[in-house]
């Protein structure tokens, strides 16, 4: 299961996780305690069929202290040998701020693996940008030159984000010159455009935080 709105209450974060379980609930019945019975009865048939759950929460760094409270209760659930729920919560640098609050301690402590995306080196963002073509669909031949990957590593410093962006709008400009093949000259242009909107202004890495509680 998949939870990326932050802004959640710790019922609310209960009943995503029952929808995207897929775990039905009553009204009448969604509140906390209710929530964790159900939630606790699923957990136990899948471990019975020998499946592993996985909860995964994204933007984690503006979840409530009282939602990341609620995570950690939520690792409580488990059996003599075994958890019942795997959970990993991904956020931005002020994640790390976040779980360093004195009322999260406990969270904290939960932590099994901690990781820290940095960004892309140049083989990488070549390789990304291949894989999201392919991904899109795209069966042609060579679509972006590599003076023009290296252009773009160098105009991103690898950051997905950035990536994404400068090359959507190299593919516009290419669309609407009628070119097949985007070289260094379209990567100069798109991000001349994209410049002027101040979109490629910061290419500090903002990395990423992944955290797996245990």
């Amino acid at each position: 299961a998949l939870i990326f709105n932050p802004c959640l209450t710790a019922l609310e974060l209960l009943q995503s996780i029952h929808r995207e379980f897929g775990i039905p609930y009553r009204d009448g019945e969604s509140n906390l305690a209710c929530l964790h019975d159900s939630l606790n009865r699923f957990l136990l048939e899948e471990r019975q069929q020998g499946k592993t759950v996985v909860l995964v929460v994204d933007e984690a760094q503006n979840l409530d202290p009282a939602v990341l409270e609620q995570l950690r209760l939520l690792s409580n659930l488990e059996t003599e040998t075994d958890k019942l729920i795997q959970m990993i919560i991904v956020g931005q640098p002020e994640l790390d701020e976040v779980l360093g609050r004195h009322e999260l301690r406990q969270l904290k402590q939960r932590l099994i693996v901690r990781y820290r995306l940095t960004s892309m080196d140049a083989e990488d963002t070549s390789a990304y940008v291949n894989h999201r073509l392919k991904v899109a669909g795209y069966k042609g031949g060579v679509l972006f030159t590599e003076k023009a990957m290296r252009q773009i590593y160098r105009t991103t410093n690898g950051l997905p984000r950035l990536i994404n962006i400068l090359c959507d709008r190299a593919l516009l400009v290419a669309y609407s010159k009628e070119l097949d093949r985007i070289d260094h000259q379209v990567i100069s242009e798109a991000q001349t455009e994209l410049s002027g909107e101040r979109v490629l202004k910061s290419v500090r890495w903002p990395y990423v935080t992944l955290s797996f509680i245990g």
